[in-house]
């Protein structure tokens, strides 16, 4: 399974940024966003169930991160707002067949590769 994750860069800080992560062909129970900052382990960020498009999300970006999906596309957007630097990290999608409220790494059957986010001051 090729997880397509695109839309990382350099953001300043107080924007906003929109993620998207595509699985051709497939869907799985839910879907969700990891980071990696520098130096640090991977945490959960968001995730979401496929189907009901229900969501749960780190208290570290609470009120800062909306999810929409394309059905036709299989494709999962994250936008998230109000940017900080410690925002700054490889983001990566993963999707696996566990449902609401799944946010360990071990829950998740497949990876995208990551893409990175920059957060300037």
């Amino acid at each position: 399974v090729q997880l397509q994750a695109s839309g990382g860069g350099l953001m300043q800080a107080g924007g906003s940024l929109r993620l998207s992560c595509a699985t051709p062909g497939q869907t799985f129970t839910s879907m969700a966003w990891f980071r990696q900052a520098p130096g640090k382990e991977r945490e959960f960020v968001l995730g979401l169930t496929w189907s009901g498009g229900t969501t749960w999300s780190a208290a570290s970006v609470k009120g800062r991160v909306d999810v929409s999906r394309d059905y036709n596309k299989n494709t999962m957007h994250l936008q998230m707002s109000r940017l900080k630097p410690e925002d700054t990290a490889v983001y990566y999608c993963a999707v696996g067949k566990r449902g609401w409220g799944a946010r360990l790494e071990s829950e998740y059957m497949y990876w995208g590769r990551g893409t990175l986010v920059t957060v300037s001051s």
